[in-house]
């Protein structure tokens, strides 16, 4: 869901490792496949995704983009802290049921970081609603990466409306 934002990070020349349950062959917007690195990543077993996805960056990290399940985002973020540069900007990607009007975004995990949370939600055309597409998802995660880039103060992107309510 994420492989549009890599691949521009990948075009802007990030190095860029992928945990994910499945290999996405990234490239970079030109049709040439380049630095993305995949590390297949059990949410499960953070020590392990961790350790392997360190393994791949032979380095620490200047950015963390993480779209992780609510149950497992604390555990895996933790894990992986160790593998940041001190004060490397984080960018949390949440589904819409992670967030919502009155209750807002969970706190940000890694408080040593500045973090940006991008809400993914859902757009609404002709009384009906429907998920963001790749393309919107990748929109709305690189604003976040940008604005975390550029160092702009930790807050929270809404992309499309929150869930539907269903009366």
């Amino acid at each position: 869901m994420l492989a549009g934002c890599a691949e521009t990070l990948v075009a802007d020349g990030w190095h860029v490792v992928l945990p994910s349950r499945r290999p996405t062959p990234v490239g970079d917007g030109n049709g040439e496949r380049r630095a993305a690195v995949w590390v297949k990543a059990d949410w499960f077993d953070p020590v392990a995704l961790a350790r392997d996805a360190g393994a791949a960056l032979g380095g620490p990290a200047d950015l963390l983009v993480a779209w992780v399940h609510r149950e497992m985002r604390a555990a895996v973020l933790r894990a992986v802290a160790p593998l940041l540069s001190p004060g490397a900007p984080v960018v949390e990607v949440h589904g819409s049921a992670s967030a919502n009007p009155v209750g807002g975004c969970p706190e940000p995990v890694l408080a040593d970081h500045p973090t940006q949370q991008v809400v993914l939600g859902f757009v609404r055309h002709a009384g009906r609603t429907r998920w963001l597409n790749h393309q919107e998802i990748a929109d709305g995660v690189l604003d976040g990466v940008r604005r975390a880039l550029a160092g702009r103060s930790p807050s929270v992107h809404q992309v499309g409306e929150f869930r539907p309510v269903h009366r």
